[in-house]
């Protein structure tokens, strides 16, 4: 994982979704409380502001109700808008084109509010006059006729409030419920770190248990604790891992009895084995005196007998490395030099194209240099085309060598098993000259070259021109792990 995409999954790990989660809660609900509240009381306390004022006023006109005399004298005007005013507002009192004394303030109503007045109706409507709220209320005056009837006199009569006292209850409203919002998120992120911690406890140590029973600590178990759906999967991981160390360990005690199976029987074969290698040397003698039936089938022994000791040797091998006790004999050795013992002794020398610059001087040890280089050439020449070349390069780090040939290459499908045991890229060749342990050998020879961090390996793969590369890298100077015994 890059450390950006860790970094970005920190930030969007479990805790800090919780932690998101009950913050955006707490905060929603908190605001639709909050605001519900205070819309409702706001509402409440305005109208009950209203509902005084209008009561007050409509109580105060009662006592000058009705007009008796129109048009009204200025001064008549002025004594009504004293007689209406109090001290938590003043009035204003319109009569045509004379206002009353003391209405200084007209600008305040709005061609609405006098529409709805001139219209006979009792209007009310919310300003701000100076930075304060202020509340209009109108309504007309009553005349009386001498049949003791009424009609409107067109004397408009206007009361001015504050609403200061209301403004400040609002405002504490507000604040408190700006309060009760922090408040909540307090308690909000508080819920979500107890949550957070309760719920990521168990699934930290679930994490940690599935990290041991990855590294092959199969005992690993975790606590159950309580009857939630943690507990299930904590129960459910210990039947798991259970189970899996059942099986684990019965896969390894057949591997084991495997093992040693094949490692018992390749050692108890190499004594009749012995005697029978023996008995093919006298035979190979005498097979050219033999004729017909009698010289093939000497010759026929003679071959089996071989191959059986090849591939007695090669179990006995393979069982080195699976029981791991396969050790290096290292020594400094002249890898051009021994590149070129190998096809000597095999008389492949006259027959391989070679490119092997002297001087190349590696610690490695030579016996499984050498049978690593007689598996791939043999190898191209069972199963590839001439000419097989082999190349040798080096630098201060790395001794390579390239084993190729001009046959067909391998198919895709052999590719990734080329160097599996007993496998054969020919499924219908029942019988071989190969056991099917020779790239399986040469893989194993090369890894167990390693020095530090850096371990050999064998690859295979295609020339750009055609047929099959086999590259060997080996570290040139790997950790002596002691003689091989």
């Amino acid at each position: 994982m890059t450390p950006w995409r860790w970094a970005g999954a920190r930030v969007l790990g479990l805790r800090v979704r919780l932690l998101l989660t009950f913050a955006l809660l707490g905060v929603t609900t908190t605001a639709a409380v909050a605001s519900g509240s205070y819309i409702q009381a706001r509402t409440v306390i305005l109208q009950q502001a209203q509902d005084a004022a209008v009561a007050s006023l409509t109580d105060q006109l009662t006592k000058v109700y009705p007009i008796a005399q129109l048009p009204p004298t200025q001064g008549e005007l002025d004594n009504l808008a004293q007689r209406l005013s109090d001290r938590e507002g003043f009035a204003v009192v319109i009569y045509r084109d004379l206002r009353a004394q003391g209405s200084d303030s007209p600008e305040l109503l709005t061609p609405e509010l006098r529409q709805n007045v001139g219209d006979g109706r009792i209007a009310w409507q919310r300003v701000s006059f100076e930075g304060e709220p202020v509340l209009l209320i109108g309504t007309q005056l009553k005349f009386a006729r001498p049949d003791g009837t009424s009609r409107s006199s067109g004397l408009e009569v206007y009361s001015v409030r504050s609403l200061v006292a209301e403004q400040q209850s609002i405002d504490r409203l507000a604040s408190l419920a700006w309060l009760t919002g922090g408040l909540s998120l307090l308690l909000a992120v508080l819920l979500a770190l107890l949550a957070a911690r309760g719920v990521l406890r168990p699934v930290r140590d679930l994490g940690r248990a599935a990290r041991r029973l990855g590294e092959g600590d199969l005992s690993t178990r975790l606590t159950v604790r309580g009857a939630d759906e943690l507990a299930d999967v904590a129960r459910t991981f210990n039947d798991t891992a259970g189970t899996l160390e059942r099986q684990v360990g019965e896969l390894r005690r057949m591997e084991s009895d495997a093992r040693r199976f094949v490692a018992d029987v390749s050692h108890e074969l190499r004594t009749p084995l012995a005697a029978m290698t023996a008995v093919t040397d006298v035979l190979d003698e005498e097979a050219g005196h033999l004729a017909g039936d009698a010289g093939r089938a000497a010759r026929l022994v003679s071959q089996e007998t071989q191959n059986l000791t090849q591939l007695v040797n090669d179990l006995i091998e393979v069982s080195r490395f699976d029981s791991g006790t396969a050790r290096l004999a290292l020594d400094d050795v002249d890898v051009a030099a021994a590149v070129t013992a190998t096809l000597r002794i095999r008389g492949w020398l006259d027959r391989v194209r070679t490119e092997l610059p002297p001087g190349v001087v590696a610690r490695l040890d030579p016996r499984r240099l050498d049978v690593i280089v007689a598996n791939l050439v043999g190898n191209a020449f069972r199963h590839g085309a001439e000419p097989v070349s082999v190349r040798l390069s080096a630098d201060p780090d790395w001794v390579t060598i390239e084993v190729s040939d001009q046959g067909p290459g391998l198919d895709p499908e052999v590719l990734p098993h080329v160097f599996d045991r007993f496998y054969k890229a020919d499924t219908a060749r029942t019988r071989s000259e190969g056991s099917g342990f020779g790239l399986a050998i040469a893989w194993e020879n090369a890894r167990l070259h390693r020095h530090g961090d850096r371990r050999g390996s064998l690859v295979a793969g295609h020339r750009p021109g055609g047929g099959a590369v086999f590259t060997l890298r080996l570290p040139r100077d790997p950790a002596d792990a002691g003689g091989d015994r």
